[in-house]
């Protein structure tokens, strides 16, 4: 752990005092960025994403950074319909060939959000409440990118040297499936990648009140299942009794994929999963997770197990199935007799290490369709996975983790937990197949921050402490030892 005399020495003690008397504007700027409803979910409304795209461009040649937004194509929609895909910024600030080159990753779109969903507050109207600043993205991501921005400016600023190079790889479909990422990062490869020594990503949490770097995080296979019956919606009383119902097949469906205890009965679903080593065992005996907190923070009076270690390896290390919800369905209020003609279920499951996503798409379809014979319904099914994503797993010993936890020793005082994240972040595993660069996560956000969800905020506190952690962390780099 440092001393008060090194980290006075490494001239982080007058960063972190800028970055301590510049707070207010930092949060006025995270307020600025909520308030664009960047919704990748509607691409009707991609417009406001490259707005918002702009901005941030706008802010990176602030710093002094050469901007290009990079052109990704074309989407084609489900309508046949194609739509132009928001760009990619791809930054770099001064460089200089003597210094390691880190390349920082972000997303600047978010998940949708409305009021009437249950938030306290306007989701696009950042607000502060004992101490936590709620808004939609405030955790996921502009909060993170944003404070990676706070902490270059805090060096240029004081007219310090920037410890190391510094490249900023941004997206704004990134909780969309980053359609068209894969392929960029395949073409920049020898040319924006070439001289990249490192890559990072804040765009995951802290599993309790302690920071943490991360190592891995789980990859994602999500399916529609549709089930289309009759030519139109039918009247429950007329024709209800005498004709194959889609919802009653779609929903015997969805109930033979898991059991109540989260086991998936998916025949062979499980056969890749890597053996869990006595070094993880370890590793998850020593990590900091209170079961109590999390149920009070969760909401929830009762996990799947029981102990710290289980509910963590089913979190980020085996694999779950989830089931998200029902399009075609009637779900407002009150009541209607109707029997739908066509609905689709909607479901994902979460990959570990060694499971690959072709296998796992074709052992669901074959497993469905095969319940589905057994049902003897006239119906038609049709299984599809629009969106798939391996797992990503790092090495631990890798050198950019050894700057990681020199970071958060200088800020927190404490040794991080080595965690893993049990939701998908693509790129990730994209850009070490891609690049073979080291690649870490290092996140700032809380376990309590609520990411997707209603009331999604990231504490003042995670927010300025965060901005202090991305520039220790250059300094810490720029200590290892350099080609």
């Amino acid at each position: 752990m440092q001393t008060t005399a090194e980290v006075s020495g490494s001239g982080l003690d007058l960063i972190f005092k800028y970055i301590d008397e510049q707070q207010n504007e930092f949060v006025q700027e995270l307020k600025e960025w909520v308030a664009i409803p960047s919704d990748s979910s509607d691409p009707q409304a991609w417009d406001k994403i490259v707005r918002m795209l702009n901005v941030t461009a706008d802010k990176i040649k602030t710093l002094g950074g050469n901007v290009e937004l990079a052109d990704l194509g074309s989407q084609k929609m489900s309508n046949g319909q194609s739509v132009h895909l928001p760009p990619v910024i791809l930054a770099e600030l001064k460089k200089d060939p003597k210094k390691p080159t880190l390349c920082i990753y972000g997303h600047v779109d978010v998940q949708p959000a409305k009021k009437e969903d249950g938030w306290t507050t306007d989701p696009y109207t950042l607000t502060e409440i004992n101490g936590n600043l709620y808004g939609r993205g405030a955790s996921d991501n502009k909060g993170p990118v944003l404070a990676w921005l706070h902490a270059v400016e805090a060096y240029q600023s004081l007219k310090q040297e920037l410890p190391v190079n510094i490249k900023f790889i941004i997206e704004g479909m990134e909780e969309a499936g980053s359609n068209g990422l894969d392929t960029l990062t395949e073409q920049r490869n020898m040319t924006f990648f070439s001289d990249v020594d490192y890559i990072v990503i804040s765009d995951n949490i802290w599993i309790s009140k302690k920071p943490a770097l991360t190592y891995g995080t789980r990859g994602n296979c999500y399916f529609f299942v549709e089930v289309e019956g009759q030519k139109q919606d039918m009247h429950s009383g007329v024709f209800g009794g005498s004709i194959h119902e889609a919802m009653t097949d779609l929903i015997a469906l969805l109930d033979s994929l898991v059991e109540s205890s989260g086991h998936i009965l998916i025949p062979a679903i499980n056969e890749a999963v890597a053996p869990l080593t006595e070094e993880e065992k370890k590793r998850y005996q020593g990590i900091q997770f209170d079961l109590e907190v999390h149920k009070k923070d969760c909401g929830v009076t009762k996990f799947l197990f029981d102990t710290k270690e289980e509910i963590l390896q089913h979190r980020w290390r085996y694999p779950s199935l989830s089931i998200h919800g029902i399009e075609g369905a009637f779900f407002e209020t009150g009541t209607k007799t109707v029997i739908p003609r066509k609905v689709i279920g909607k479901f994902s499951i979460r990959l570990v290490p060694n499971m690959d996503p072709s296998e796992v798409e074709k052992q669901v379809t074959e497993y469905l369709h095969k319940v589905f014979a057994e049902r003897n319904s006239p119906n038609q099914l049709k299984v599809t996975m629009p969106i798939s994503a391996k797992p990503w797993l790092a090495d631990v010993s890798d050198p950019q983790f050894v700057a990681g936890r020199r970071a958060v020793q200088t800020v927190f005082g404490v040794d991080p937990d080595l965690i893993c994240e049990g939701s998908t972040i693509p790129i990730a595993r994209n850009f070490q197949d891609v690049t073979g660069k080291s690649i870490m996560m290092l996140p700032i956000g809380g376990a309590d921050d609520g990411e997707h969800s209603q009331n999604e905020k990231m504490s003042r506190s995670s927010y300025i402490q965060g901005t202090k952690l991305f520039a220790a962390f250059f300094y810490e780099l720029s200590q290892l030892p350099h080609k």
